[in-house]
């Protein structure tokens, strides 16, 4: 029997049912997680996550039989939303024919946590512009024995190449077991040009360190090197959203992490670093209370992709 609980958030009453559900079992010691400890992680951090997805239309990921069961991606938004809950046209639907959420308040965020929605995936451009990407991101997939050590220092040289021509950078985890970094433009810039551009760094890292980095995908190729990943900034990909939990043996988050945080991992052995960088939410919530949103200067710094690549 689904129970179902009545709650308010900020503003609105939703309805909430199977809170006792286990949606990230036991392991290794740790305490199982429940479905109400995954809409209470994503009402507290609502005020620092929704900033970054506003405006934006969301992918679903969802896993109603919890984290260790199969899921499945929900880009159109249930018709059974609530009246008040906005969607918009997004990327890749070409007629206008799928209507994508939009996450503007803590009450869609619990909404969407109540259907366990465990991953939120994110396009680099707002609803109202498709065309013009907000940032250039720069996925780092490390190909084992390889892992997040790895991913750190080539985050670390990219921020090198990225320096020289006068662009800052953010980095957070992927919540799974690379990193990504992100090169906040909001100035006009397509998509074509943020690929080319992603590519044209990847490729520079390639040829300098060809024993340690790879821009294509091919498996072969993969084992102990790290994947930089410049396709994401196409029109109809998506991103794990900033702060967003991941369906992962344990409720590991997406997370901004300073430049002192990786170069502390990059200078760390990997069975070492690849802790260091592991956030579940708990963790999450404590580093937003102690820093505030690592990642706000992506949302308003303005940037320029170099000339002629814009």
């Amino acid at each position: 029997m689904r129970r179902a609980t009545t709650v308010a958030v900020a503003g609105r009453e939703l309805s909430v049912s199977n809170l006792t559900k286990v949606i990230y079992p036991a392991t290794d010691g740790a305490e199982a997680v429940t479905k109400a400890e995954v809409i209470d992680y994503y009402g507290r951090i609502a005020p620092v996550m929704l900033p970054h997805l506003a405006g934006r239309c969301i992918t679903l990921l969802r896993f109603p039989d919890g984290a260790h069961r199969p899921g499945f991606y929900e880009k159109r938004c249930p018709s059974h939303r609530p009246g008040w809950l906005p969607t918009a046209a997004g990327p890749g639907d070409r007629d206008g024919e799928i209507r994508y959420c939009r996450l503007e308040e803590p009450a869609a965020l619990v909404w969407t946590a109540n259907m366990a929605a465990l991953e939120l995936h994110v396009p680099m451009a707002l609803a109202a512009d498709l065309d013009a990407p907000r940032m250039v991101v720069f996925d780092l997939d490390p190909g084992p024995p390889a892992n997040i050590v790895d991913c750190c220092r080539v985050a670390l040289l990219a921020r090198e190449v990225l320096g020289a021509v006068g662009l800052e950078s953010w980095a957070k985890t992927s919540g799974s077991k690379g990193l990504q970094l992100y090169v906040p433009l909001n100035t006009p810039a397509t998509h074509e040009a943020a690929s080319d551009f992603a590519l044209a760094v990847g490729q520079l890292l390639e040829k300098q360190h060809p024993d340690r980095i790879l821009t294509t995908m091919a498996k072969a190729l993969r084992p102990d090197k790290v994947f930089v990943d410049w396709s994401q900034n196409s029109r109809h990909k998506t991103t794990i959203g900033v702060y967003s939990m991941r369906a992962r043996p344990r409720p590991w988050v997406s997370t901004p992490v300073s430049w002192d945080e990786v170069e502390a991992c990059a200078a760390s052995t990997r069975d070492v670093g690849v802790e260091l960088l592991r956030f579940e939410t708990t963790d999450v919530l404590r580093r937003v209370a102690e820093l505030g949103d690592l990642f706000g200067p992506t949302l308003t710094l303005e940037q320029e992709l170099p000339s002629g690549r814009r």
